[in-house]
């Protein structure tokens, strides 16, 4: 018996329409896209525009493309921050985010760039407040997740983006966490830059990502991270100025983005809707049964309404390493132990260094999963 409870890593299994897509892909249509104009390089290019065009409408987005593909959300979040900040820019984050947020910040940091962390509680929870104070003129980015990867903890994206505009700053949005899970309206929530990753909620393979950037965001402001050869324009040695073209150098992830584009369509078809509430209810369980173990304590807000299918836990005066690998040998239940990539995070809701226990399920998680991945628990805390 396996229980695949790490899904805010990866998510598995992948719907076999993905696996039939990557292979299809490879077998009809494994041309380049973009740089010739026989058959095959037709019908991937086609392929390619069509997965656009899928995303554009899962995230409510206009034009197609203004869909960037990329290697992950990391990616994305670091073409947004590299291309944008300059030295003497200043931008504000939170203390909840995933160090492909905070590296980049940090080393950004280093080069001039003004940092400011406003600190949210030990919940995840952000004072909508106390971002409000801390936007003034001047601010450059703002930069948020929509929701943590460590306890879970939604956002209120669409209110900062207003206080954010309010002040003439750019909102990048990580949606690691929540694309396919949670429903996303660029234009609603007054999102400018959104970046996404296509392995977790996406349900489509590791290596390929994007960036959505927002109908009045003027890409001229944006640097490219990469620059080289894009298919278009090969008459010039510059960067050409066309979207998707500007941010898209070299031979594109072709097989993972049929993969995504499969994922995206499995994730349409059932409903974000749908699995959202699948999620809550699943959400709910875990903390409703972790809660009841003696010693056990749940982090977050402890409200599956609030959050994402992402419930950290630890148990008194026991190493986090020792339950997930006890977890994983005698009981099956996969997931994943320690900081998660986030130390930020752990430093916010206090379990840095150690780090939590963190469950994850999926639309293909089950209750009966969940029931005996808490009564595993049980058993070795109560062992």
């Amino acid at each position: 018996m396996m229980i695949y409870l790490d899904n805010a890593a990866t998510s598995f299994p992948k719907p076999n329409t993905v696996l039939r897509a990557m292979n299809d892909f490879l077998e009809r249509a494994g041309g380049n896209p973009g740089r010739s104009g026989h058959r095959l390089s037709i019908e991937a290019g086609r392929i390619v525009y069509d997965v656009r065009e899928t995303l554009a409408e899962l995230f409510r987005a206009r034009d197609p493309l203004r869909v960037i593909f990329t290697l992950n959300a990391t990616h994305a979040i670091n073409l947004v921050l590299r291309g944008i900040l300059r030295a003497g820019d200043r931008v504000v984050t939170t203390s909840i985010e995933h160090n492909a947020v905070m590296r980049p910040l940090r080393a950004l940091e280093r080069a001039g760039v003004q940092l400011v962390i406003v600190p949210c509680a030990r919940d995840g929870t952000l004072d909508l407040e106390a971002m409000r104070r801390t936007l003034t003129r001047g601010t450059r980015l703002v930069v948020v997740n929509h929701a943590s990867n460590v306890i879970g903890t939604i956002l209120p994206i669409a209110e900062m983006a207003r206080l954010a505009h309010d002040v003439g700053a750019l909102v990048l949005v990580d949606a690691a966490q929540t694309a396919g899970v949670v429903p996303i309206d660029i234009e609603a929530m007054q999102i400018d830059l959104l970046a996404f990753t296509g392995h977790k909620g996406l349900y489509g393979p590791p290596g390929v990502g994007g960036l959505v950037i927002g109908e009045n965001v003027d890409v001229a402001m944006i640097e490219p991270l990469m620059r080289g050869g894009t298919g278009s324009h090969s008459e010039f040695e510059e960067q050409p100025d066309d979207l998707p073209d500007k941010f898209e150098s070299g031979t594109p992830n072709g097989v993972g983005i049929a993969g995504l584009g499969a994922g995206v369509r499995f994730v349409l078809e059932r409903g974000v809707d749908a699995i959202r509430a699948h999620e809550v209810e699943l959400t709910r369980a875990l903390i409703a049964g972790l809660g009841e173990i003696p010693g056990v304590i749940v982090h977050g807000t402890r409200d599956a309404e609030l959050q994402t299918a992402t419930v950290s836990f630890t148990v008194t005066h026991r190493r986090v390493s020792e339950i997930g690998l006890r977890l994983d040998e005698e009981f099956g239940v996969l997931c994943r132990v320690g900081l998660h990539c986030a130390p930020a995070a752990h430093r916010t809701i206090g379990t840095f260094p150690e780090g939590t226990v963190r469950f994850a399920p999926s639309v293909f998680t089950t209750r009966d999963d969940i029931r005996a991945a808490v009564d595993a628990v049980r058993r070795i805390v109560q062992g």
